[in-house]
């Protein structure tokens, strides 16, 4: 039987001489293990290495081009409107359900919080939320399992910052609850549309981010408009995805003055490219060209506060400190070291209330 079977391989290899034996097939070939070793081996183009601020204003020139041009097509600019659908009173503040249009075909709504007690022109925030969708973050319509979610993870971060006297405006991020398209599978609840906006946004050479943060940009072309908003101290915040806008949306608009971003720094090859996240935090090419750090280094010295769980899974605490220390170096270049600090506190993939307050009355005075 042995020289049977020794006459049979001979005979295959001589007519079928590409043909590969089982034990000689490749060992780890699947997708996950060649974008690993491919991760590995890429070094991004324009990792940061200034040493003094000429150097620094020659690197942010070229690489804030490239970032703009990763973010995508924007929609085409509209007459700002807005409409009043809302308005309830509470005990420190006033919500207002307002719509503002921030391209011929779509609508952005907005839930705007308004203090009671304002002392002359007041600092404003833009507010935005993660994939749990616009309800617990700012208390809407609350069921006991809501609350305890919201409670947990400090979700309502524009109630909290309105009810210490800012006025926040915290929108309803496109592909989400009342904006909801072809709902994501897989997904019952909150309504949310997150592949549809995705895949939709890469065939018109645009981005979630990229629309998501020109909404974003309409809301603040609204804040200007309201005589309670102090126009020069407008910041930006958020948890996870709305963490993940909120280290853009200054790229973009240099009218954001602050911005603190939640559950959502940290390193690309290490979070996002490393496991399971929903598509719309996918920005095309970004890893070839920098890190985290990097991206926020394009507002520095503008002030930043990190906010991470250390026992964020999806956004590993490793890679949070590791970028943060890359970051300190650029605002040390640039003479400004007080206008980035992190809150990595004890937790998880969540907000944090610990340092807002302090932040904001230091970069804001309020």
């Amino acid at each position: 039987m042995t020289i049977i079977r020794f006459a049979a391989a001979y005979l295959t290899l001589f007519l079928f001489p590409g043909l590969i034996f089982a034990e000689d097939a490749p060992q780890d070939n699947n997708v996950t293990h060649s974008f690993n070793l491919l991760g590995q081996q890429v070094t991004p183009a324009q990792m940061y290495s200034a040493t003094t601020p000429q150097q620094h204003e020659a690197w942010h020139k070229k690489m804030q081009a490239t970032v703009v041009d990763l973010l995508g097509e924007m929609p085409e600019a509209v007459p700002l409107e807005v409409k009043w659908t809302e308005e309830e009173k509470f005990e420190k503040f006033t919500r207002h359900k307002i719509y503002v249009r921030t391209e011929r075909n779509y609508w952005a709504p907005v839930y705007y919080f308004v203090p009671h007690e304002l002392q002359g022109k007041t600092p404003a925030i833009v507010c935005l939320h993660g994939h749990s969708g616009i309800a617990p973050y700012i208390r809407l319509n609350e069921t006991p399992e809501q609350k305890k979610k919201t409670d947990e993870s400090a979700l309502d971060y524009a109630v909290f910052m309105a009810e210490h006297g800012y006025i926040t405006a915290a929108i309803v991020v496109r592909g989400w609850n009342e904006t909801v398209g072809r709902q994501d599978f897989g997904i019952k609840y909150p309504p949310r549309s997150c592949h549809e906006t995705t895949m939709n946004a890469f065939l018109m050479g645009m981005t979630p981010q990229g629309i998501r943060c020109w909404d974003a940009m309409r809301v603040i072309d609204f804040l200007e408009t309201q005589d309670q908003v102090d126009a020069t101290r407008i910041g930006a915040c958020g948890l996870s995805g709305g963490g993940t806008l909120t280290m853009y949306l200054p790229i973009l608009d240099e009218r954001v003055k602050l911005a603190m971003i939640a559950g959502a720094f940290s390193e690309y090859r290490t979070s996002i490219y490393a496991m399971h996240h929903c598509i719309c935090n996918t920005l095309p090419g970004i890893m070839r060209e920098g890190e985290m750090a990097d991206v926020v280094a394009l507002y520095a010295p503008r002030p930043v506060l990190l906010i991470n769980g250390i026992d964020d899974r999806i956004f590993p605490i490793d890679g949070a400190r590791k970028e943060y220390a890359r970051l300190q170096k650029v605002y040390q270049v640039l003479g400004q070291p007080e206008n980035v600090d992190a809150d990595f506190f004890e937790g998880g993939h969540a907000w944090s209330n610990n340092k807002t307050l302090a932040f904001l009355k230091q970069h804001f005075g309020q």
